[in-house]
Protein backbone atom coordinates (compact mmCIF):
# COMPACT_ATOMS: atom_id res chain seq x y z
CA UNK A 1 0.00 0.00 0.00
CA UNK A 2 2.52 2.40 0.97
CA UNK A 3 4.34 1.57 -2.22
CA UNK A 4 1.48 2.59 -4.45
CA UNK A 5 0.98 5.98 -2.48
CA UNK A 6 4.47 6.61 -3.11
CA UNK A 7 4.25 5.67 -6.57
CA UNK A 8 0.81 8.14 -7.37
CA UNK A 9 2.94 10.76 -5.61
CA UNK A 10 5.66 10.61 -8.01
CA UNK A 11 3.33 10.64 -11.05
CA UNK A 12 1.90 13.67 -9.25
CA UNK A 13 5.44 15.21 -9.62
CA UNK A 14 6.39 14.12 -12.92
CA UNK A 15 2.80 15.41 -14.28
CA UNK A 16 2.93 18.58 -12.32
CA UNK A 17 6.65 19.15 -13.63
CA UNK A 18 5.84 17.87 -17.44
CA UNK A 19 3.35 20.58 -17.31
CA UNK A 20 4.74 23.30 -15.99
CA UNK A 21 7.70 22.84 -18.62
CA UNK A 22 5.05 22.83 -21.45
CA UNK A 23 3.93 25.95 -20.00
CA UNK A 24 7.18 27.63 -19.67
CA UNK A 25 8.39 25.74 -23.42
CA UNK A 26 4.83 27.82 -24.90
CA UNK A 27 6.49 31.36 -23.69
CA UNK A 28 3.41 32.19 -21.58
CA UNK A 29 4.13 33.75 -17.95
CA UNK A 30 2.43 33.46 -14.73
CA UNK A 31 0.77 36.91 -15.65
CA UNK A 32 -0.42 35.54 -19.00
CA UNK A 33 -2.84 32.68 -17.38
CA UNK A 34 -6.40 33.57 -16.22
CA UNK A 35 -6.90 34.09 -12.68
CA UNK A 36 -10.15 32.16 -11.57
CA UNK A 37 -12.91 34.74 -11.24
CA UNK A 38 -11.37 37.62 -12.98
CA UNK A 39 -12.38 36.10 -16.34
CA UNK A 40 -15.47 38.44 -17.22
CA UNK A 41 -18.22 35.98 -17.89
CA UNK A 42 -21.96 37.03 -19.66
CA UNK A 43 -22.83 40.28 -20.72
CA UNK A 44 -21.45 43.67 -19.26
CA UNK A 45 -23.58 46.38 -18.03
CA UNK A 46 -22.94 48.10 -21.47
CA UNK A 47 -24.19 44.70 -23.59
CA UNK A 48 -26.85 44.25 -20.69
CA UNK A 49 -28.39 48.18 -21.92
CA UNK A 50 -27.69 46.80 -26.01
CA UNK A 51 -29.72 43.19 -25.11
CA UNK A 52 -32.01 45.19 -23.00
CA UNK A 53 -33.50 47.34 -26.44
CA UNK A 54 -33.21 44.49 -28.79
CA UNK A 55 -35.49 41.50 -29.52
CA UNK A 56 -35.58 38.01 -28.79
CA UNK A 57 -35.38 35.91 -31.96
CA UNK A 58 -37.84 33.11 -30.56
CA UNK A 59 -40.36 35.92 -30.40
CA UNK A 60 -39.42 36.57 -33.77
CA UNK A 61 -39.87 33.54 -35.68
CA UNK A 62 -43.60 32.60 -36.33
CA UNK A 63 -44.50 36.42 -36.98
CA UNK A 64 -46.17 37.51 -39.46
CA UNK A 65 -44.98 39.62 -42.17
CA UNK A 66 -46.44 42.29 -43.91
CA UNK A 67 -46.04 45.25 -46.45
CA UNK A 68 -46.61 49.01 -45.65
CA UNK A 69 -50.60 48.48 -46.64
CA UNK A 70 -50.43 45.92 -44.18
CA UNK A 71 -50.97 43.17 -46.21
CA UNK A 72 -50.15 39.96 -45.09
CA UNK A 73 -47.06 38.78 -47.01
CA UNK A 74 -46.27 35.50 -44.68
CA UNK A 75 -44.91 34.31 -41.57
CA UNK A 76 -40.92 34.31 -40.22
CA UNK A 77 -40.05 30.70 -40.67
CA UNK A 78 -36.32 30.70 -39.82
CA UNK A 79 -33.41 33.63 -38.98
CA UNK A 80 -30.38 33.05 -40.19
CA UNK A 81 -27.36 34.71 -38.12
CA UNK A 82 -23.96 35.63 -40.69
CA UNK A 83 -20.76 34.10 -39.47
CA UNK A 84 -19.59 37.43 -38.10
CA UNK A 85 -22.79 37.19 -35.84
CA UNK A 86 -24.74 39.39 -37.38
CA UNK A 87 -28.73 38.69 -38.90
CA UNK A 88 -28.35 38.46 -42.43
CA UNK A 89 -31.57 37.26 -43.61
CA UNK A 90 -35.15 36.15 -42.51
CA UNK A 91 -36.60 32.95 -44.11
CA UNK A 92 -39.84 33.87 -45.15
CA UNK A 93 -42.82 31.42 -45.33
CA UNK A 94 -45.90 32.44 -47.85
CA UNK A 95 -47.48 29.58 -48.69
CA UNK A 96 -48.96 26.11 -47.52
CA UNK A 97 -50.66 25.33 -44.64
CA UNK A 98 -49.25 23.70 -41.29
CA UNK A 99 -46.33 23.16 -43.01
CA UNK A 100 -48.19 21.53 -46.21
CA UNK A 101 -47.12 23.03 -49.70
CA UNK A 102 -44.75 25.27 -47.76
CA UNK A 103 -42.84 28.05 -50.12
CA UNK A 104 -39.86 29.35 -48.19
CA UNK A 105 -38.26 31.74 -49.22
CA UNK A 106 -35.42 33.86 -48.38
CA UNK A 107 -35.30 37.75 -47.67
CA UNK A 108 -32.31 39.70 -46.87
CA UNK A 109 -32.84 41.80 -43.33
CA UNK A 110 -31.54 44.80 -44.89
CA UNK A 111 -34.98 44.47 -46.90
CA UNK A 112 -37.31 45.07 -44.72
CA UNK A 113 -38.73 48.42 -43.33
CA UNK A 114 -38.55 46.83 -39.80
CA UNK A 115 -38.39 43.55 -38.22
CA UNK A 116 -40.12 43.70 -34.58
CA UNK A 117 -42.33 44.23 -33.51
CA UNK A 118 -44.17 43.88 -36.34
CA UNK A 119 -42.27 42.80 -39.36
CA UNK A 120 -42.72 45.12 -42.56
CA UNK A 121 -41.47 44.49 -45.92
CA UNK A 122 -42.38 47.21 -47.65
CA UNK A 123 -43.14 47.32 -51.50
CA UNK A 124 -44.10 43.66 -51.02
CA UNK A 125 -47.06 41.85 -52.14
CA UNK A 126 -47.61 37.94 -51.64
CA UNK A 127 -47.82 36.99 -55.39
CA UNK A 128 -44.12 38.63 -56.20
CA UNK A 129 -42.52 36.45 -53.26
CA UNK A 130 -44.07 33.51 -54.61
CA UNK A 131 -42.45 34.05 -57.25
CA UNK A 132 -39.02 34.05 -55.63
CA UNK A 133 -36.77 31.14 -56.15
CA UNK A 134 -37.14 28.53 -53.16
CA UNK A 135 -34.82 28.55 -50.38
CA UNK A 136 -33.78 25.13 -49.33
CA UNK A 137 -31.38 24.41 -46.18
CA UNK A 138 -27.61 23.44 -46.81
CA UNK A 139 -27.05 19.56 -46.67
CA UNK A 140 -25.13 18.42 -43.82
Amino acid sequence: MKTILASDARLSTIAFALSAGSFVASGATAQDAPIAGKVTLGVTVTEAQLVATGWRASKMINTDVYNEKNEKIGRVDDLIVAPDGSLSAAIIDVGGFLGMAAHRVAIPIQQFKQMAPKAILAGANKDAVKKLPEFEYAKG
